[in-house]
């Protein structure tokens, strides 16, 4: 529900192996704000139980790269080794933000910095990470999910996007979900006051 103040734009980022989708889909089921969670667009065909529009819009390549050329998304870029595109539309966040809804971006620091330079926008933005990279490749062995290569790789792009933490607002330290949860739920609330008293 919307409290009949403006919406917002919230960027999540911060390496693979942070825990970013946990602790997003959490923070939507146990903060009390009108937060929603913005879908992607993707190129990539949907895996099994996936629904079009829930998971992510599903465009053919065709399509994705008309809405490109139109200018339709706030950020996209091509996933390198997958082939496929990825990409923020503009008309979802906008039509969330009308309605008053704080909408999360969970995107990759290239495509953060990317919104972070359209001012007009004014996201608040949180960059999740594990503490150190010993324990981020902790967590990335232990899905068992990717072979050396990837999980090399994924580290090797950990160290690049740690270095534009300072771009950010805010770093969470995800050691708990709860906790990192509860801090990002405060984090929003006391912007959400400071808007109301600029406002009042």
């Amino acid at each position: 529900m919307s409290d009949g103040h403006p919406g917002r734009l919230i960027i999540i980022s911060g390496p693979s192996g942070a825990g970013k989708s946990t602790v997003v889909r959490q923070l939507l089921q146990v903060c009390d704000l009108p937060i929603t969670l913005s879908v992607s667009a993707t190129t990539r065909p949907p895996r099994p139980g996936e629904v079009d529009g829930v998971q992510y819009h599903f465009l053919s390549a065709e399509e994705f790269a008309q809405q490109k050329a139109a200018d339709e998304f706030l950020e996209c870029k091509e996933v390198f080794g997958l082939g496929y595109w990825y990409g923020t539309l503009r008309r979802q966040v906008a039509s969330g933000l009308n309605a008053g809804k704080w909408v999360i971006l969970e995107i990759d620091v290239q495509g953060a910095m990317t919104v972070l330079e359209n001012k007009s926008l004014n996201p608040i933005s949180l960059f999740i990470h594990p503490g150190n990279m010993d324990e981020l490749e902790n967590r990335l062995r232990r899905r068992q999910t990717e072979s050396e290569e990837v999980i090399a790789a994924r580290l090797e792009t950990a160290i690049a996007e740690m270095q534009y933490m300072h771009r950010y607002q805010y770093e969470i330290i995800n050691g708990s979900v709860d906790v990192a949860v509860a801090e990002i739920c405060q984090i929003l609330k006391d912007q959400r006051e400071k808007q109301r008293c600029s406002k009042s």
